[in-house]
Formats: structure tokens, sequence, C-alpha cells
């Protein structure tokens, strides 16, 4: 039995349509803003930005802000805000579906600032999977391909620094690890890690021993020898230290469905939030893995110290880098802000 649940629901909001994809803002002057995208299996797709209106009668709620609320080509495979803790540039928003767009939001309305494609005019695009926004080198921005590529973008110049034939098969998600490394995870069932000061080779430092596809990877911001990821219809998350390549640091075994999401927390190196198809959101405390190498297997005793049952299954989740009391998650048409 857990000990407790995730705190509350702080607030919630319905949709239009199938809420699939969420973002967090990072910005001072907009501490209370997410995006979302939904998930329509045609061409013809929303994103939203919404706000968490503290004073809602009688709590807290999310409203949407129509002026920022645009048409999206495709389903959205990621949203993400810049970066921009300081708040000295632009205001972007960063989606990706067959290329990756830049939108510059402003209080009265959205335009698409840049459209980003190694593709020739009237070529078709391999679709882009994911893409992570290097907090660092804010100029940078790393995207995944189904065409086994990793493409490093400068957002500032609109062109590409590098290109890189990262796998063997399709790219699914990647996440920065610093201002010049990032890793990747693919169809071929291996975590690489790539390091822009030597681009002609990349280390893999995990291959799932079911050769299925990795399909999600998270970079822990406060410890960075630490990653997660996830295995397509896996129920398990997989924690790894990339120091002892090869065995995971741990198996955390708690969801009764596959896993579709993982979250670090900002302001902790030992707490992760994950969530999936069994409609729960469990949050991991990982203090207690042995430091050093993993011994004869995987650490698999660990419980969830907390957890939310929502109402449906949860399709993605963001615990807040400006607000470490959040989780924000969404599922069905809802997205709902949880404090912890």
């Amino acid at each position: 039995m857990l000990a407790c649940l995730l705190a509350c629901l702080l607030a919630c909001v319905l949709l239009e349509s199938n809420c699939y994809l969420l973002q967090v803002q990072v910005r001072p002057d907009k501490p209370f803003r997410l995006a979302i995208g939904s998930f329509i299996e045609d061409a013809n797709n929303r994103v939203e930005v919404i706000y968490l209106d503290q004073k809602g009668d009688p709590s807290p709620c999310l409203k949407s802000i129509p002026s920022l609320c645009f048409s999206h080509p495709y389903p959205p495979t990621k949203l993400a805000f810049i970066p921009d803790r300081a708040a000295t540039r632009p205001d972007l928003l960063a989606t990706s579906a067959d290329v990756l767009r830049l939108w510059k939001l402003r209080d009265e309305d959205v335009t698409l600032e840049k459209l980003l494609s190694v593709t020739r005019p009237n070529e078709a695009a391999a679709p882009i999977t994911s893409f992570d926004w290097n907090d660092i080198e804010i100029r940078r921005l790393v995207t995944a391909s189904l065409d086994t590529t990793c493409t490093v973008w400068d957002i500032e110049r609109g062109a590409v620094e590098t290109q890189l034939i990262a796998h063997d098969k399709e790219v699914y998600d990647v996440a920065w690890g610093g201002a010049e490394v990032f890793a990747s995870v693919s169809a071929d069932a291996s975590v690489r890690v790539f390091d822009l000061r030597d681009r002609d080779h990349s280390t893999i430092i995990y291959e799932s021993p079911t050769n299925l596809p990795l399909l999600r990877l998270a970079w822990n911001k406060q410890d960075s020898k630490y990653l997660a990821t996830l295995t397509l219809d896996s129920k398990d998350v997989s924690i790894l230290d990339i120091r002892y390549p090869t065995i995971p640091l741990a198996e955390l075994r708690g969801h009764q469905a596959p896993v579709n999401a993982i979250s670090w927390a900002p302001h902790s190196a030992q707490h992760i939030c994950s969530a999936g198809e069994d409609a729960q959101a469990l949050i991991w405390d990982l203090t207690s893995l042995a430091p050093g190498p993993p011994g004869s297997g995987p650490v698999v005793s660990l419980d969830p110290i907390l957890a939310y049952h929502a109402g449906s299954e949860i399709n993605h989740l963001q615990w807040s880098s400006s607000h470490p009391e959040w989780v924000a998650a969404c599922f069905g048409n809802r997205t709902q802000i949880l404090r912890v």
C-alpha cells in the first residue's frame, strides 16, 4: 500500500478534442502557462495555450487563452516553450510533426516564426518523432526522426548545425544532458549518447534485452549520471547509470499497464514521476539505490511513494521546473495540475 496520495487536484480544464501532449512554461513573466496539443488522426489538429487562474472561484482553475490557440498540421509529436528563464528573448513555442515549427507568442496572437526542415521543396519529409531544447545553449534544439537521424539546429540562424545518422532504425526520442551532449532512443532497442565535440562517434550505453523498441527518454537534470527510458508496451521504467552501461540500475515496477510518460523532479535528483495506460501517475523515490556498479541484476524492490488515479489512460505528464510542487497531466480531453 502506498504511504499517501498525490496531495490534491489543483486545477482541471476540459478540451474540445483529445489532449495528447503538454508543456509547462518556465518564463518568470508567464509563470502559469501551459501548451497542450491534440491527437486527431488527420491533418487538422490544435494547439492551445492555457493558464492557471489563481483567482478562480471557489478554487484555482485552468482557462484557455483564445488568442493563443491555433491550428496545427498533423498531431504534434512534441511541444516545448523556449527555456528562457531570464525572459530576454522572444516568447517561442516549438512543435514537431512533419517538420519543426517555431511559433512566436504575443498577447494578441500567434505567428509562425520559422519552419525548419532538412528536405528540399516538394520532397516528402520524414516525420519528426520528438525533440529537445537545450536549456544551456538556448539557440540549440535537437530533433529525432523516423529516417534514423538526429539533427541539431541553430534556431537563431534557422540552420542545421549538424545531422547525425544516430541509429540503425527509427529514432523515437532525444534528450540533452548538457550543452554539448545528448542521448537518443530507437526502434533498434538502444540508448546512445553523442558528444558534439566528437561527432564521429557515439556510445551505446544500454540495449534492451527484449530487443523491443525504446520509446521515451528522460535525462536527470539534477544528476546527469542518470537516465530513464521506456520500452514498447512495457509496464516498467528502466533507470540507467551512464557510468555502468548495459545493466539498469533499477527497474520501477508499479504500473499495471504500459507506461507512456516519465518526468524527473526538477528539484530533486532522487525523484521521478511515471504515468501510463493504467490511468495512474506514480512518484518514485530512488534514494535507497546503492551507489556504484549495479550488482547481479537490476533493483526491482522499489515501490512508488505517491500515486494519483486519473479518469482514463494518461498520455503525457510534466513535472514543472518553475513550480516544483506541480505535476501536470493530460488524459482523454482533460488537462489537470496536481499539487504534490
